[in-house]
Formats: C-alpha cells, sequence, structure tokens
C-alpha cells in the first residue's frame, strides 16, 4: 500500500508530533519519577508536562490559526471556546495511572475537532511504539512499530459471546448491572484510549463506558472507531458534541462496532 496514498502530509506531521512526545514520556518512564495529584484528584507526571509542551508548540508552528485546547492547559474560558469552529483537542498523556503502574497502557491522543465533532484523530502507544490514526477523508489505519501500514475496520458482527471492553482503572455498579443483563460476554480490560483500538481493529465489540470521561480522553478515539465503520453515541443515543457547554466533562457513552449493537446495550439499561 503506497504511503502516500493513505497519508495526507497534515496526518503525517501528526503522527511524527505524537510520536515526538510519546518519546519524551518514555525518558521520564524509565526514570525513577515521581507524581502530583491535582485538584480534580487525577495524577500529573513530568511526562503529562513534557508531551503536552511538545504538542502544543509544534501544532503552533504547523497551524497557528487553529486554537488548542489541552488536558494541562484547559483554563479556557467558554465564552472564548464557544467562538471557535476548529480547534485542536490533546490529551498529552492519556492514561497516566497505567503510566504510573508501568503496564505500558498509556497513549498520546491528538484530535481536530470542527463543528463540535472530531474529523480527525491520532492515538500514538510510546511503549510499543504502534500508531492509529482516522480521517474522514481517508478512514482508519493503524501503523506498527516496523513502519507497516494497514487499514482497519470494525469486526462485521459481534460473535458469541460479545466482547466487552473496559478500563482496568475504572468499573463500577452501572457496568456490573449491565453484564449481568447479557447472556454471554467476555470481558477485555484495557487502559487508555487503547479501548478505542480495540473497537477500530475488530478485536472488540463495545465500550460501555458508565464513569467519568473528558473531551480530550475521547475525541481522538471516536475519530479512529467512527472512520473505520463504528458508532458512538451517549446513553440517551445523541451525538457526542465538543465544546457546547462550560464543563468539558462527557455524557455516559458506548462505542461500538456498529450503531445496533449499541442500541442494543442501551436497551438493557434503560
Amino acid at each position: 500500500m503506497d504511503y502516500f496514498q493513505i497519508k495526507s502530509d497534515l496526518v503525517e506531521q501528526l503522527i511524527k508530533i505524537s510520536q515526538e512526545a510519546g518519546e519524551a514520556i518514555l525518558e521520564v518512564y524509565k526514570t525513577n519519577f515521581d507524581y502530583q495529584i491535582k485538584e480534580d484528584l487525577s495524577p500529573l507526571t513530568e511526562a503529562d508536562t513534557r508531551s503536552n509542551n511538545i504538542i502544543c508548540e509544534r501544532l503552533k508552528v504547523l497551524t497557528p490559526n487553529i486554537p488548542i485546547l489541552s488536558e494541562e492547559n484547559s483554563d479556557i474560558p467558554f465564552n472564548i471556546r464557544t467562538q471557535w469552529d476548529q480547534y485542536w483537542l490533546v490529551d498529552p498523556l492519556d492514561g497516566t495511572k497505567e503510566f504510573i503502574k508501568q503496564n505500558g497502557e498509556f497513549t498520546v491522543n491528538i484530535a481536530l475537532i470542527k463543528n463540535n465533532t472530531p474529523i480527525l484523530g491520532i492515538i500514538n502507544v510510546p511503549a510499543t511504539g504502534e500508531t492509529y490514526w482516522g480521517s474522514e477523508e481517508s478512514g482508519s489505519y493503524y501503523s506498527s512499530n516496523d513502519k507497516s501500514i494497514k487499514k482497519i475496520s470494525v469486526s462485521k458482527n459481534l460473535g458469541d459471546p460479545i466482547r466487552v471492553v473496559t478500563s482496568r482503572s475504572h468499573i463500577n455498579a452501572n457496568l456490573e448491572n449491565l453484564l449481568k443483563n447479557l447472556d454471554k460476554y467476555k470481558l477485555v480490560r484495557k487502559g487508555s484510549s487503547l479501548k478505542f483500538c480495540l473497537i477500530a481493529t475488530g478485536e472488540a465489540d463495545v465500550y460501555p463506558r458508565f464513569g467519568t470521561t473528558s473531551e480530550w480522553d475521547i475525541a481522538a478515539g471516536e475519530a479512529i472507531v467512527k472512520f473505520a465503520g463504528g458508532y458512538i453515541a451517549t446513553v440517551d443515543n445523541q451525538a457526542m458534541k465538543y465544546n457546547t457547554k462550560e464543563s468539558l466533562l462527557n455524557s455516559y457513552f458506548i462505542a461500538s462496532s456498529n450503531r445496533t449493537s449499541s442500541e442494543n446495550l442501551l436497551s438493557l439499561i434503560k
């Protein structure tokens, strides 16, 4: 497959930025690092800060007219954000808890939002050198650490049992109650935005999330799932919308390989 047929210049540059940020993360990962607890009780490491600085600096050069909203620079007033028709949405280190546990399941997430929806997403996995990306123009792809590239798509059928992917760090009563209503299922635990990647590659069928997430946690993953043929919606079966309110927290949602499977799950929780 021709490398330049499936990568626009913008996507190629974004992948390089995500990889550079991932390398900075790994430099900290290999040390005896410490971490702080932020006001929202989430952890913060030097790796978060290094990655954030690299991504924001590179994006300002690459697209100087497109504003940036990042987890580590999220204190931009809504009356300013609401004027944006497009912007970069960045999670410089998604899965900081997994980073601290040193299990490798953490990612760099970069998404381009236009008219309140993701139109492009990049997920880099620093520990493995893998990269996932998706855009509305060309679909979704996966690149391994040996630089081979392949187009990815969601599973064509749910199979028996249904493969439910969930967080390593987050499981609650709502999810437990849903699982009780499933006849057969296989639970797959995975950290960070890698859960979206499993849906996009067809390795999992559904990702129900009944816990707190922020917009930067899911935007790149949503793009990759959608452009791999998948579906994501709130538990009210509404499209996810970004930058439409003061709060940057998401509604509960379900990401899945298709709309029918998502609606089937929704029927079990109502």
